[in-house]
């Protein structure tokens, strides 16, 4: 393992960093706290515009992705070698919060600016992303832009995807002036991708920690799930009914038990979340004959996840057998384990070393770009606590500090890996 990394002497500021998370939390401000700026809105074109003025401020120079990802570009002393990136995301949840994203995002542009202020120059050319539509509130799935970059996702089928009122993702896109012509596949030439992100859980603050190292992704399944009995008058006796609801309520109340008892190694449990249901014809005094609800499955052990879907498979087929309703279970996507590259995340547990941070390494069970980008390149996440593990909502909260410490690693991670240029000697 690469045990040193130097503690570069780049006037970062906690104070803009924080200034900035705030500023840009007044566009889309919510009277609890929080933000609504979701992707391809109004909302979301203001907040970019603010980006766009501040990155140009520090030198940078800009271009946009056909799909709408924004890409700061620093030349390096030796443009021959591939560019080291910090990227995150500037679009939140309808009742999102200050930090999940924008964190990330300004943190990178914080570098920037310290090392256009101090006039200093890194070995490799360095980038700041804003991936577009990694929430996927509006328009799903989420991780549009990374998705599509990291070749996962087809930029058409991307394109083409609509959101609950019909309107079609790249003529939102195009409405709100944000579309670019530049290939979303030139950012699979990479040479290293880092991300700072708040963990959107309890652990680092629970054990008094500053900073996650974050090692590897849990893998993902995604199901939708139908279930089909028969309307009938709320006033009719509950024996013989086919109530399509209380087949999927006892349905939904097996899955807390099956992913608990999904042990892996290390005792590590599974997750299992229903966080979309829907009931027809919706009506206070009928049955529903239909049932859709989605559910999330994650597992850092893939026999395990598999496992956690043959359960719930098992467990409809014997609900609809019991109740006379008919349950299907479709599997809507799916994401391997995915483990961040070695070299990079000892460079990010050398960082924090070196700063003084308590850490820890750990998995994350929540996917980000970074999780993307680990699948095409070299890549790294970071995560510093969050108060309560509050994340998606109005309540989300970090300390400055935290987010100072995030900062602090990031950079010296980023430009142990881009290199810092020799002063130049000589006439210009």
């Amino acid at each position: 393992m690469e045990r040193t990394v130097d503690r570069i002497n780049l006037p970062l500021s906690q104070v803009r960093l924080w200034d900035s998370l705030m500023d840009l939390a007044r566009i889309g401000a919510l009277p609890n706290g929080g933000n609504d700026r979701q992707a391809l809105t109004d909302r979301d074109a203001e907040g970019r515009a603010l980006f766009q003025r501040w990155g140009e401020a520090a030198g940078l120079t800009l271009t946009v992705d056909r799909v709408g990802t924004m890409i700061f570009h620093r030349p390096g002393r030796d443009p021959s070698r591939k560019p080291v990136a910090i990227g995150s995301h500037l679009d939140t949840q309808p009742t999102g919060g200050k930090f999940d994203g924008p964190l990330g995002v300004l943190a990178g542009l914080e570098i920037m600016r310290a090392l256009h202020e101090a006039g200093i120059e890194t070995e490799a050319p360095l980038l700041l992303i804003n991936w577009c539509n990694e929430e996927g509130a509006r328009f799903a799935p989420p991780m549009s832009g990374s998705g599509v970059a990291m070749g996962i996702v087809p930029e058409a089928d991307i394109l083409a995807t609509r959101d609950l009122a019909g309107h079609v993702f790249g003529d939102a896109l195009r409405r709100i002036g944000w579309q670019g012509t530049a290939d979303p596949a030139a950012l699979r030439e990479i040479g290293a991708y880092f991300e700072l992100h708040i963990e959107q859980g309890k652990r680092l603050e629970e054990a008094g920690l500053t900073i996650g190292v974050v090692d590897r992704a849990l893998a993902q399944i995604w199901y939708e799930i139908t279930v089909l009995g028969e309307e009938a008058h709320a006033g009719s006796p509950m024996a013989g009914r086919r109530d399509a609801m209380m087949a999927a309520a006892a349905l939904i109340a097996s899955l807390e038990d099956i992913a608990e008892t999904a042990v892996g190694e290390g005792g590590e449990r599974g997750r299992a979340t229903v966080g979309v249901l829907k009931a027809e014809p919706a009506s206070r005094n009928i049955t529903p004959g239909r049932v859709w609800f989605s559910l999330d499955t994650r597992h850092g052990d893939t026999a395990q996840l598999e496992a956690m879907g043959t359960r719930i498979r098992a467990r409809a087929d014997a609900l609809a057998a019991g109740r006379g309703v008919t349950i299907q279970v479709s599997e809507f996507w799916r994401a391997p384990p995915t483990p961040f590259d070695p070299v990079l995340v000892d460079r990010v547990q050398a960082a924090a070393e070196a700063r003084g941070h308590a850490w820890t390494r750990m998995p994350t069970a929540i996917y980000h770009d970074a999780v993307y980008c680990a699948r095409a390149v070299p890549a790294a996440l970071v995560f510093c606590p969050c108060h309560g593990g509050i994340s998606h909502n109005e309540a989300e909260s970090i300390t400055p500090a935290w987010a100072g410490a995030g900062l602090e690693v990031l950079a010296d991670a980023v430009l142990a890996t881009a290199g810092l240029a020799a002063p130049r000697t000589g006439p210009a």
